[in-house]
């Protein structure tokens, strides 16, 4: 596992850690014989993503936008962790990831009516779910959104069709007391194909332009080629 440092001209690696699997962490004769310290426990990758990031702003590295696939940013615990450190992210989601459409939240906490202790914790029903993002992409006009370039390849501008909304993820959202912050959803839609290929969601400015929320999720392929 790496952490980068990137910009359009350059990327730099300023943390590895080799992932030690569930089964090896508790496998004393595997231990013993890949000479495993003592003090190696397990972790889930997410979580060593963020000591990662914690560590590189205890060092006064540059602080940037965290960017991430789907295999971290399907986290909800993570991309939580990152924005309480006063980081922005823009990280890969799957189609399955719930949320709560345009202008709908959770219900707040039903009233008391008799005895006992009044709810806290928001509430879903049937009559009021959230919705996976890809059927929320499925819902909207095939050519809702705008072609946007974000860099120059080897032939030509690499472009591609996208939408973004303003919403809030609703991943077990019904164990809190107030519903999360609205963020973007990006989806692209290739004009060729017959559903969105790609989700994100990103933790920017509501007031962002279009091409740079675009060019920023896009801009992990110069990780990649680390």
């Amino acid at each position: 596992m790496t952490l980068s440092l990137a910009n359009h001209e350059a990327s730099l690696p300023i943390a590895y850690r080799l992932y030690l699997p569930e089964d090896w962490a508790k496998d004393r004769a595997r231990r013993d014989k890949a000479r495993v310290p003592e003090t190696m426990a397990f972790q889930t990758k997410p979580e060593i993503a963020f000591e990662q990031i914690k560590a590189a702003q205890a060092a006064g590295l540059p602080p940037g936008v965290v960017l991430m696939d789907a295999g971290y940013g399907n986290d909800t615990r993570l991309r939580t962790d990152i924005t309480a450190l006063g980081l922005s992210c823009v990280a890969g989601i799957g189609p399955n990831t719930s949320v709560w459409p345009p202008g709908m939240a959770p219900l707040p906490p039903q009233p008391r009516t008799g005895q006992g202790r009044p709810q806290k914790r928001l509430q879903r029903d049937v009559r009021h779910p959230p919705i996976a993002v890809k059927a929320l992409a499925l819902s909207l006009p095939a050519e809702a959104g705008p072609r946007v370039a974000w860099r120059k390849g080897s032939a030509d501008w690499l472009a591609s069709r996208f939408t973004r909304l303003r919403l809030r993820p609703a991943h077990r959202d019904n164990l809190l007391t107030k519903p999360r912050p609205e963020e973007w959803l990006l989806i692209e839609w290739p004009e060729d194909k017959t559903e969105p290929t790609k989700y994100w969601f990103a933790t920017l400015p509501e007031d962002i332009a279009f091409d740079r929320l675009v060019d920023l999720a896009k801009l992990r392929w110069r990780i990649e080629r680390d």
